[in-house]
């Protein structure tokens, strides 16, 4: 079923600079994101050029409304509307320029085209989407992303409404349950691309841990730290965030458990909404136990690093804190 996806993330100033050098592609290289391909990256096109960077295109729309500014404002929204994976590769190109043209004039419409200051769409990815900003200021010219995005049920509207726009077009299109209904998390990501650049990584650690002998220990065992330096910051971080998810999951029990007994009077008409859930639920163990498994080798590579090494490591570390 294609559904087209509307998402909002609500930003503070201070991440303009990192958010600006992926949307506009900056960076001579990618590491984090091994989707993006550079070599199709000229195919990326604007429907909205920022006039100048980010943060001097936030700041300079603040001030001149004159907007009052708390330590905790949000400054700007990062808004990403995408769609089906097959939905979109299965248009044509101008049919794709026509749909995030629709979905832009949807949000200009909504939160004044005046505060939107970039409007991108990537084509370097597997799934072509669009990076839209703007500024929350109202019609009145006041800062309130609470007042532009609304609370948990004008978010379920904004869904609703964005549906219905882009329906008009694409009656294929399915509506989907919006999280705020679901009350439902999600996986990042980013955990399944850190998951691959960890495995990516083993290999690499246990060849180099493999090569040292008595002969090149010097050597040998310092290009081994060096690249150890690099992976057990990121190990840990992932590993910390994995087996958080074990809470996830037991969430997701309960609520569907919870969810079948509201509905046991009712058993016959809505088996295929319990049925959802319960897929949902077989589709998140699974991708629980992919990052798990991914858990399992890094803690057993971390067991088959001598002891000596992880000394050096940690003596190296502090040295450099130190310094």
């Amino acid at each position: 079923m294609p559904f087209a996806i509307l998402r909002f993330e609500k930003r503070r100033g201070g991440t303009a600079t990192a958010i600006e050098k992926h949307h506009e592609r900056e960076k001579e290289a990618y590491k984090s994101n091994t989707d993006i391909d550079i070599d199709r990256t000229p195919q990326n096109y604007h429907i909205k050029e920022p006039p100048n960077r980010y943060y001097y295109e936030i700041q300079s729309r603040i001030e001149a409304a004159k907007c009052r500014v708390r330590r905790d404002s949000v400054k700007y929204v990062d808004t990403f509307i995408g769609g089906t994976h097959s939905f979109l590769l299965g248009m044509s190109e101008k049919e794709q320029r026509e749909y995030f043209q629709r979905a832009y004039d949807f949000i200009a419409e909504r939160v004044g085209e005046r505060n939107i200051f970039t409007a991108t769409i990537h084509m370097d990815e597997s799934t072509p989407h669009m990076h839209l900003c703007f500024v929350p200021l109202t019609f009145d010219n006041r800062l309130s992303a609470k007042e532009v995005l609304g609370n948990r049920e004008s978010m379920i509207k904004w869904q609703d409404d964005f549906y219905n726009h882009m329906s008009e077009r694409w009656p294929e299109l399915e509506r989907g349950q919006p999280a705020a209904e679901t009350n439902r998390k999600h996986i990042p990501v980013r955990l399944f691309k850190q998951a691959k650049r960890l495995d990516e990584k083993a290999q690499e650690i246990t060849a180099a841990l493999a090569d040292i002998n008595a002969f090149n220990a010097g050597k040998k065992r310092e290009k081994a730290l060096e690249i150890l330096s690099k992976w057990l910051p990121d190990a840990e971080s992932f590993n910390a965030q994995v087996k958080s998810l074990d809470g996830y999951i037991k969430s997701l029990e309960t609520g569907n458990k919870g969810f079948e007994n509201m509905l046991k009077n009712d058993i016959v008409d809505l088996k295929g909404k319990i049925e959802e859930k319960d897929e949902s639920l077989f589709r998140h163990r699974q991708e629980v136990r992919r990052l798990q498994e991914t858990l399992r080798k890094q803690e057993q590579l971390l067991k088959h690093i001598p002891p000596e090494v992880l000394d050096q490591l940690k003596n190296k570390k502090e040295r450099g804190s130190r310094s």
